[in-house]
């Protein structure tokens, strides 16, 4: 009998198996953990197969950050910033897993990798939403990096198919997962400065060339490691060159989203989580020049909010480019010629009762009353603490119960807010946003902005 059984579980295909809880736990009281491999030990048929789409810069975390699962294909469109990570896939293949396979196409992969339970996207803006799409298609699990997308048609079609197809999602803003926005949340749900009625945003972005009035009209040679034509991808044909590729892009409108769209999705995570915002009732934005094809120097830009919390009314201003709020009364000064502690990028809350200064990725807000930094006592627990952003998203793959937070009915949403500050510096003028009907009723000429015409070949 003992014998039957375990040919029965044997014969189990390895995506069942990851998928069947109750399964897994009867196995492991027939078969010791022990006896499979000692204590801690995962077997292989417990891991996910994971492929990564863009593996150099940010797909570098990506990939260690899912990397306790078999990640069994690797796909750049550049091998040079590819190499490293190549490399070291080739000389350290994981555990029970054969070495990476390597691609430039994802799609030629997603082809031919039938094995795939989930991937990660990690390519510049323009691409996410591609390959998300096309991977969901196919029924993978996709976790995809920030800004969702970068149009916001884009984000409101990959948000409605995840949800309706049943993918498992994540959007690649970590902090999410952390203890300090944990501790914000619950500090102004418990009431730390009552009503909160004005939130400032800001980051040190951009630390890229920005604001360039003209392509550049030089025409070098494309490495021989770079596919350029892949790398463009949705968007219409132009000359290779350095000014765009391997970093630069985000300046570029065709490619990406700027500063805010580096840095919104993290930042402006904390009061559209906090306050339970929805979408903005309107958004205007004030800048240096906004070039036809590339984003601003800096800019500042306000939007209108009701509150999900309380109904409040809430003015949320963000700023980039170096600019930042005034610094509120009794925030200590940094010795350093005196130079007022303002995080490279964070928020500033501001209620009836008080302020709350949080850095980006800091352990803990500081609280303000009266013009003081307040010693406060830990407020009472209310959310459920992360095991960590790639692991909650693996988990959940898995068949766990917990839901990723950072998920595309999360993040979709939240993405749709950044990108409405975008529209806002490229109409030149304040914008009412009607969200069901994903326009703007008093400027139907920004509606353009909204929406992008993929080049032929490509379709969401």
């Amino acid at each position: 009998m003992e014998k039957e059984k375990k040919e029965d579980i044997q014969s189990l295909t390895r995506r069942k198996f990851i998928a069947d809880g109750a399964l897994i736990a009867s196995v492991f009281t027939i078969i010791p953990r022990y006896v499979m491999g000692g204590p801690g030990y995962v077997p292989p048929s417990d891991k996910l197969n994971i492929a990564c789409v863009g593996v150099g810069g940010k797909g570098r975390v990506d990939l260690d950050g899912v990397s306790t699962e078999n990640i069994i294909a690797l796909c750049d469109v550049d091998e040079v910033q590819a190499t490293k990570k190549l490399k070291q896939f080739d000389e350290n293949a994981y555990e029970a897993n054969p070495k990476a396979r390597k691609y430039k196409d994802f799609r030629v992969m997603l082809e031919k990798e039938k094995d795939i339970d989930a991937i990660t996207v990690s390519t510049p803006d323009h691409m996410h939403a591609i390959i998300t799409m096309t991977a969901m298609k196919m029924g993978k699990n996709v976790y995809t990096q920030k800004p969702l997308t970068r149009i916001i048609s884009e984000s409101r079609i990959i948000t409605n198919f995840a949800k309706k197809a049943g993918i498992v999602t994540q959007m690649g803003n970590q902090g999410h997962a952390n203890e300090g926005p944990r501790i914000l949340n619950e500090l102004i749900w418990q009431g730390a400065i009552g009503k909160v009625h004005e939130v400032h945003c800001w980051t040190d972005r951009p630390i890229w060339p920005q604001g360039i009035p003209n392509r550049p009209k030089d025409e070098p040679q494309v490495p021989s490691t770079l596919d350029w034509d892949l790398w463009l991808g949705i968007t219409n044909y132009r000359p290779y060159n350095p000014a765009y590729v391997p970093f630069a892009w985000r300046a570029w409108w065709d490619f990406g989203c700027g500063a805010l769209g580096d840095m919104g999705c993290h930042v402006m995570d904390y009061p559209f989580w906090t306050l339970k915002l929805k979408s903005p009732l309107s958004i205007e934005a004030y800048s240096t020049k906004v070039f036809e094809e590339t984003a601003p120097l800096g800019s500042v830009i306000h939007y209108d909010f009701i509150s999900g919390l309380d109904s409040t009314p809430v003015k949320l201003i963000w700023y980039d480019g170096g600019l930042k709020p005034p610094v509120p009364e009794g925030l200590k000064s940094d010795v350093n010629l005196l130079k007022p502690i303002l995080p490279w990028s964070g928020v500033l809350f501001k209620g009836e009762l008080g302020e709350i200064v949080y850095g980006h990725h800091s352990p803990k807000p500081i609280l303000l009353i009266n013009g003081k930094e307040y010693d406060y006592e830990m407020p009472k627990e209310m959310i459920p603490r992360s095991i960590g952003h790639y692991k909650e998203w693996i988990a959940e793959c898995k068949g766990g119960k917990q839901k990723a937070m950072s998920n595309f009915d999360y993040a979709g949403p939240l993405t749709e807010v950044v990108l409405l500050g975008n529209v806002a510096l490229r109409a030149g003028q304040k914008l009412y946003w009607d969200a069901a009907k994903m326009e703007f009723p008093n400027a139907p000429k920004a509606n353009k902005f909204l929406h992008y015409e993929y080049r032929d070949g490509w379709n969401l």
